[in-house]
């Protein structure tokens, strides 16, 4: 049976999954009332419908570990409002640029960590961060639109590189403010972690994967 510290530490890290799902559904069913079709507005409820439904396994599955979900997602709640009242997107393809660029990083942030967890519960990380079809909407949409106004290609991409920052240093954050979580990462826990060479080569793999997503879009990095 695993420990009390890596219990503590998989309470944790399902919290934060918690949390940043449940704000994921919320911004797309914001994001939906701002969308230029119905169609988009009903590919966004779409995707909105699926991430409610991650967050409910990982509510779930707190629940059967013995933990209050409320308990376990409000250490992250202050962190990852502070981050998306910072990075509040000015119009719908910011929106979009935001949910490929800055969640793909988060979503990134946890498949590394899952590395370190024992076989139920990455498995269960890895279902919740699969793709809901946002990535290849935003993808379509914001090439579509620079396609039509290469312009816009600029500003989005300035917006790419401030999230990029963004969102590593709530990664950063996240990890260092919460002692199981890194004890998880660095094999403080039961179970072996990386050693900090290997937290930094782990950055360094969100960075390089941040540059992939932004070529994707036709932005540069």
């Amino acid at each position: 049976m695993a420990g009390t510290q890596y219990r503590e530490a998989v309470v944790d890290l399902l919290g934060a999954l918690a949390y940043g799902e449940l704000t994921a559904f919320e911004r797309l069913a914001d994001d939906a009332a701002f969308a230029p079709t119905i169609a988009d507005k009903a590919a966004l409820a779409a995707m909105a419908v699926s991430e409610y439904q991650h967050f409910a396994r990982l509510r779930d599955r707190l629940v059967e570990l013995g933990a209050s979900p409320e308990v376990a997602m409000e250490p992250f709640v202050q962190a990852l409002e502070a981050f998306h009242e910072r990075t509040a997107p000015a119009d719908w393809l910011e929106g979009l640029v935001k949910a490929y660029v800055g969640d793909g990083i988060a979503e990134d942030f946890y498949r590394e960590v899952s590395a370190y967890l024992d076989d139920s519960t990455r498995e269960l990380v890895l279902a919740v961060l699969e793709d809901t079809g946002h990535s290849a909407f935003a993808v379509e949409r914001v090439r579509a639109a620079i396609e039509e106004d290469p312009r816009l290609a600029g500003r989005l991409a300035l917006w790419g590189r401030r999230l990029v920052g963004e969102a590593l240093s709530q990664a950063q954050r996240v990890a260092a403010e919460r002692d199981a979580l890194s004890s998880l990462l660095v094999g403080g826990t039961e179970r072996p972690g990386a050693d900090l060479a290997e937290v930094g080569r782990m950055f360094a793999r969100l960075t390089d994967n941040h540059i992939l997503r932004m070529a994707v879009m036709g932005l540069s990095a």
